[in-house]
């Protein structure tokens, strides 16, 4: 929906938004951290048992089929726009759009100033076409189990399906503790927000 919309900046605000945050600023940023919270246990578990069950290569499925509905459904009890997107993307639909370009490439400059990357967010109240939104990124560290399908030395049985489904995959060579990418939220704003 919004994916390659130039986004201009209005007004820049680290993580919070402002030097201080009102209470709707905060329960904004609440928010977008409970449905990035929901996103990311719902996943992390049904690609747990994908692997548990079907090896690293059934974990591939989960991603292709599941991330996008959990998205779909997070977005819908939201009202916002729900997704992942990384500079190494595997799906050439979850490109990064400017706006997040840009935010991913400060989260990489933070993490190799020593920032923990389970840590990094950022929030921005940007003009869009059709108005003001709210944006939100978190960024998703690499962890044990993203290794097996997105690391440097992956399974034939992995290699095979990422070939068949995903032949312009640049989702790879990744380690724990790298970014592996992020989810972002876009919240359409009413005029007095």
């Amino acid at each position: 929906m919004f994916r390659g919309i130039v986004a201009v900046v209005v007004f820049i605000g680290g993580v919070i938004g402002s030097v201080v945050p009102s209470q709707a600023q905060d329960d904004r940023l609440q928010a977008s951290r409970q449905v990035v919270r929901t996103f990311m246990t719902e996943l992390k578990g049904k690609l747990e048992e994908a692997v548990s069950q079907k090896g690293p290569a059934g974990a591939i499925a989960v991603c292709r089929r599941e991330a996008p509905d959990i998205a779909a459904r997070l977005s819908g009890e939201t009202g916002w726009w729900v997704a992942r997107t990384s500079l190494k993307v595997r799906n050439p639909g979850n490109e990064p759009d400017a706006w997040e370009r840009q935010v991913l490439e400060s989260f990489e400059a933070r993490r190799r100033a020593g920032e923990d990357p389970s840590t990094l967010e950022h929030t921005e109240v940007v003009e869009m076409a059709g108005g003001r939104v709210y944006r939100y990124m978190k960024a998703i560290p690499t962890g044990p189990v993203c290794v097996l399908c997105h690391g440097g030395d992956l399974d034939p049985s992995v290699q095979a399906q990422l070939q068949r489904y995903y032949p312009q995959d640049r989702a790879t060579g990744f380690a724990p503790g790298d970014i592996r990418g992020a989810f972002t939220l876009i919240e359409p704003l009413s005029p007095g927000d």
